[in-house]
């Protein structure tokens, strides 16, 4: 039986300001990226979601991004890999404390954002990532777009990588996700998206904005959980990979 994993980013809101409906959303995912206070969460929110997606049986993930609240961490910031470094483990570090508390286990790590994307083409942010999670847990599974600089730097450093791909993005021919700045950006048809998710994981390919396709590999499925169509589109999504007999993975288990 093919196995995947389903993911979501969640934990964003902040202060008076909610975004997503997360509660709703834990209950179809198997793997939680939960913001860490810098592009999005707070103290506060960051505790909560913890608490749910341990009370619904998901993986919590450290979603560490750019310190930019007013952009949601899809601007691009110019950091040295030093600072870089340092902000991530500095946001691992974060979720982790707010896990021993709850009385659970940090899984893995998905960056965010303009720090996901950057880190997909820049070989030296890359190693920055992959050294943080690294030198913070060797055992914390990285998620990097499928194909990447981030999934390799993790692969060299001896990290279990996790391919991602994109339930409602599109893709350029070298395999990087169109820009937002682009129109053709976000997919918006559902059942559209879902053809692509599974041909994705049946047959190892996507097709890129050109027409043609390109190989990809894929461990986990992002849905993004700020999204206002969010729940509705990943209730249909975890439908329809059950009915093509496709399991959500339930553990990443040891490397």
């Amino acid at each position: 039986m093919t196995v995947i994993d389903l993911n979501s980013d969640l934990g964003e809101s902040f202060g008076a300001y909610k975004i997503g409906n997360d509660k709703e959303v834990l209950k179809q995912i198997s793997s939680a990226n939960i913001a860490c206070g810098y592009h999005g969460g707070d103290h506060n929110v960051m505790f909560e979601t913890v608490k749910q997606a341990k009370q619904y049986g998901v993986q919590i993930g450290a979603h560490p991004g750019f310190p930019d609240l007013a952009g949601f961490g899809r601007r691009e910031m110019k950091l040295t890999p030093r600072e870089i470094y340092h902000l991530v483990v500095y946001q691992i570090g974060a979720l982790d404390a707010f896990c021993k508390v709850n009385e659970t286990n940090l899984v893995h790590v998905k960056p965010h954002g303009a720090l996901y994307n950057m880190a997909s083409v820049s070989r030296d942010l890359a190693y920055s990532i992959a050294q943080a999670v690294y030198d913070v847990n060797p055992d914390l599974v990285l998620f990097a777009l499928a194909g990447s600089e981030l999934a390799k730097a993790g692969e060299e450093k001896g990290l279990m990588v996790a391919h991602e791909v994109f339930a409602d993005r599109t893709y350029q021919p070298d395999g990087t996700l169109t820009s937002r700045q682009e129109p053709n950006a976000l997919i918006h048809d559902s059942d559209y998206a879902i053809t692509r998710v599974l041909r994705m994981i049946k047959e190892g390919k996507v097709e890129a904005v050109d027409g043609k396709d390109i190989a990809i590999q894929a461990n986990t499925i992002c849905v993004h959980g700020d999204d206002p169509q969010a729940l509705e589109f990943v209730t249909k999504l975890r439908q329809a990979l059950l009915e093509e007999n496709i399991q959500i993975r339930k553990s990443w288990g040891p490397k």
